[in-house]
């Protein structure tokens, strides 16, 4: 696993662009990783899926899931390799609002279990609000949560706000794995 997340930490190195730039958490930022441009090629999908699949195994995890657009590549390749290990695992995504549309859903995916095992993830995390958003999605649908993860923890409060609400984070990465000059 170290090789992985060695490759994958090159290839995030890539994905930062400095600028000025208002992230999702409302934070200003001098620069912006956006992991996307790796979860979403072969190799970093296939590096990124590894590292995480590693979590959901080693917590049992039986569902995993996260809000949509950060989570959705990651998912769809967790789905893949769950698949290919035999390993019983649903995969949701969150949408910030229902659909006024269809079936109205907020979350889509296999219906979900109460006694299921939930893990959330994202691909980066500043102050864990998106995170904290779909656990307040799930929890509102009497569903427990008590974990969470991401790739990337930019080191800005993600892991204490999330422990706020009961709910233990990990991450792959942090910002100081990176080279950043702020």
């Amino acid at each position: 696993m170290v090789l992985f997340s060695q490759k994958l930490a090159r290839l995030l190195n890539k994905s930062i662009t400095k600028g000025r730039f208002i992230l999702t958490s409302g934070k200003p930022s001098s620069y912006y990783l956006n992991a996307r441009k790796v979860t979403l090629t072969p190799e970093g999908a296939y590096l990124a899926t590894q590292l995480v699949f590693k979590i959901i195994k080693e917590n049992r995890i039986k569902a995993v899931g996260g809000p949509t657009v950060g989570a959705d590549p990651i998912l769809g390749s967790l789905a893949y390799l769950a698949y290919l290990e035999k390993y019983p695992l649903k995969t949701f995504i969150i949408r910030k609002h229902a659909k006024n549309h269809a079936d109205k859903k907020q979350i889509e995916g296999p219906s979900l279990n109460k006694r299921d095992q939930i893990l959330l993830i994202d691909d980066t995390t500043t102050t864990g609000k998106s995170l904290i958003e779909s656990a307040q999605v799930l929890r509102s649908r009497g569903f427990k949560v008590h974990k969470a993860a991401s790739l990337i923890d930019r080191n800005e409060g993600a892991k204490e706000n999330l422990a706020n609400i009961g709910i233990e984070f990990s991450s792959v990465f942090t910002i100081k794995n990176f080279k950043i000059c702020e």
